[in-house]
């Protein structure tokens, strides 16, 4: 198995060797959703793909297969937005982890790329720990800090990174031919007064997708922000792994 430990390039001997080791099994959730018309639908699954392989090298782990598909029904009025509803996506996570536990990983590390998975994310990993699989489930940790220091545009909302500089920055780093810079624009919609406490289309008050401006976006920007990341991503695993002795 190469590349370093990705289901991709391995054969079942390899996953067994693996398991038989002890190593973790890192999974990426991402989504097929709209961003804008600089980035391609599957932005999501190829961030957390990204910060997920560099996770488990640093572990030497395993990574799963991506779920490439999320629960995106806010942006469901866009054409080329695909969604899971909560359930499926929960369902499709606990059955997941629960052949990660027959293959015999000694834990599974879940990195979330899109916001609407962090309720299914939440309730499979708290299924599957009652089963006996130790689990952490991680949402980019520092990723607001690290854009305050990195980035130079102004975020659309708190914490509310969507096709901006952030996204694009990741995207010129991790897959820079997907993205078409040609095309960014930016777009600061004002957010209705009840966002965040009702369900709402984001259509119905932003024409592009974009949240913030992407055009400052650089491949240098994105390795710093992934490398912060994914430094503080293995901080909490470390934290994780000694509580469980794993």
């Amino acid at each position: 198995m190469s590349q370093a430990g990705d289901f991709a390039y391995a054969a079942w001997p390899d996953i067994a060797e693996a398991a038989g080791r002890g190593a973790l099994a890192v999974l990426a959730v991402g989504a097929c959703e709209q961003h804008g018309a600089h980035l391609p639908l599957t932005t999501d699954t190829d961030l957390a793909l990204g910060v997920s392989r560099r996770i488990a090298a640093a572990l030497e782990g395993v990574v799963l297969p991506p779920i490439a598909y999320g629960d995106a029904w806010n942006n469901e009025a866009f054409a080329g937005t695909l969604s899971l509803s909560p359930d499926t996506l929960r369902a499709v996570l606990c059955d997941i982890g629960r052949g990660v536990q027959r293959i015999g990983f000694s834990g599974l590390i879940v990195i979330n790329g899109h916001f609407g998975n962090r309720e299914p994310i939440a309730l499979a990993a708290r299924a599957l720990v009652g089963g006996g699989l130790p689990v952490v489930h991680l949402d980019y940790p520092h990723l607001e800090k690290l854009a305050g220091e990195i980035c130079d545009s102004e975020p659309a909302g708190p914490g509310f990174y969507h096709a901006d500089e952030v996204e694009t920055a990741m995207m010129l780093a991790l897959r820079p031919e997907a993205v078409d810079m040609s095309l960014a624009a930016p777009e600061y919609p004002d957010f209705p007064p009840t966002f965040g406490i009702e369900p709402m289309q984001l259509r119905d008050f932003v024409a592009t997708g974009v949240f913030g401006d992407p055009r400052p976006a650089t491949a240098a920007k994105g390795e710093a922000l992934i490398a912060g990341i994914v430094a503080e991503s293995l901080r909490l695993i470390g934290l994780w792994r000694a509580r469980h002795a794993i």
